[in-house]
């Protein structure tokens, strides 16, 4: 059977995402868990992301130097807090 075609109907279960991302599986589900990582799909129990999600979501960390500005910055994977309080 040959392979499936790699586009944007491809997805990929954490492991192989984070293989893709080179990034532990626990760092990629802790993004997840927080709501800082690429977007996902629930398909069943199971948590699927597609290809090109993980390429735009890996592309908001693209610089040109290390002085390029961008508001668009990844951060590591930690719970999100408001500091309007």
């Amino acid at each position: 059977m040959p392979a499936p075609p790699v586009g944007s109907d491809r997805f990929l279960r954490t492991p192989e995402a984070a293989r893709f991302l080179s990034l532990s599986h626990r760092t990629l589900e802790k993004h997840r868990t927080y709501g800082t990582g690429p977007a996902y799909r629930k398909l069943g129990g199971r948590v699927v992301y597609a290809l090109e999600d993980l390429k735009a979501w890996a592309d908001r960390g693209a610089r040109l130097s290390t002085t390029d500005p961008s508001a668009d910055v990844i951060r590591p994977a930690k719970p999100i807090v408001d500091s309007g309080r």
